[in-house]
C-alpha cells in the first residue's frame, strides 16, 4: 500500500545531499558569541572599578561631583533623571574616561544594573538621587 494518490505520476530518482556552509555558520555564529564573552570580560575588568571611583566622586561636593552624580542616576533610571551628554565635557579626563567605561560596562556587559554591583546599591543611588532633588 502506498501513500500516492491513485492518479499521482511516479516519482523516480535519487535525492542528492549537497554539502552546505552550516558548518562554517555555526562556526561563525560560535565566534561570535566567544567574542562577545571576551567584550564583556574586558568592559566589566575596566568599568567595575571605574564605577568605584565614580561613585566615591559623586558622593563629593565639586561640580565634577555633580555631573558625575547626574550621570550615574542616568543609567540608574534615565526616565527619572534624563542626562545630557554635553555635560560629559566639562569632566577632566580621568573622570570622562572612567564615565565612557561604565557607559561601556552598562550597554556591553549588561550583567545587571549598575547600582547592584553595590551593597545596598538602591540606598546608594537614592542618596544621590536625594542630593540632586533636595
Amino acid at each position: 500500500m502506498t501513500n500516492q494518490a491513485p492518479n499521482a505520476p511516479k516519482i523516480q530518482g535519487q535525492i542528492t545531499l549537497k554539502p552546505t556552509q552550516q558548518p562554517e555558520a555555526v562556526n561563525d555564529f560560535l565566534q561570535q558569541i566567544r567574542d562577545l564573552e571576551t567584550e564583556r570580560q574586558a568592559v566589566t575588568e575596566a568599568g567595575v572599578p571605574a564605577l568605584i571611583r565614580l561613585a566615591k566622586i559623586a558622593d563629593g561636593d565639586t561640580g565634577q561631583a555633580a555631573t558625575v552624580r547626574r550621570f550615574l542616576l542616568g543609567l540608574y533610571n534615565g526616565y527619572r533623571f534624563p542626562f545630557n551628554l554635553i555635560t560629559l565635557r566639562g569632566l577632566d579626563k580621568a573622570l570622562f574616561d572612567d564615565c565612557i567605561a561604565v557607559l561601556k560596562l552598562d550597554a556591553r556587559a549588561t550583567r545587571q544594573e549598575v547600582h547592584h554591583y553595590f551593597d545596598n546599591g538602591g540606598e546608594l543611588f537614592e542618596r544621590f538621587a536625594g542630593r540632586m532633588e533636595g
